[in-house]
């Protein structure tokens, strides 16, 4: 896994957008655009793709660390910082409120929780085979006499 997944697959699980990159990477003092970070997360084929090197992932790490726990002096809760970022990502305006597809069950009797399903739809289980193989014969195993090491020659 190269450099660009990492930084792709954190980018994406913590749900940070390029200036917030850039803000964590300012807590160790570390510079760089927006531009140039773009360039990291272009598909490898774009004529301005650039490879993350290990200084802007180690760099990138260590702001994160910072920007999720704070300093000794100031400390802070990770998951609070995490609530905020989610807080932060808009709404997509096109989605309509719509209920939650549920798929028909095959028998509505069964499925009624208030109500047991009534008598004349219910189907008997089938009796349970005496024999598991074979047509009423005793199996192979059965047939074999175990003389457990004794030959009995009279």
């Amino acid at each position: 896994m190269t450099n660009n997944d990492i930084f792709k697959k954190l980018r994406v699980a913590l749900m940070l957008r390029d200036d917030q990159i850039v803000e964590i990477l300012e807590l160790v003092d570390f510079r760089i655009s927006k531009s140039e970070l773009g360039a990291f997360f272009r598909d490898e084929k774009h004529e301005n793709y650039m490879e993350c090197g290990d200084q802007v992932l180690r760099n990138f790490l260590n702001g994160l660390v910072i920007h999720l726990r704070g300093t000794k002096e100031n400390p802070k809760n990770p998951n609070e910082v995490l609530a905020k970022h989610k807080a932060q990502i808009p709404k997509k305006e096109n989605t309509k409120d719509r209920p939650e597809f549920k798929a028909k069950p095959k028998d509505e009797e069964r499925s009624r929780g208030d109500q047991s399903p009534s008598k004349s739809a219910s189907a008997k289980k089938p009796a349970k085979k005496q024999f598991p193989k074979g047509n009423g014969k005793a199996s192979v195993v059965e047939k074999v006499k175990y003389n457990f090491g004794k030959n009995k020659k009279s």
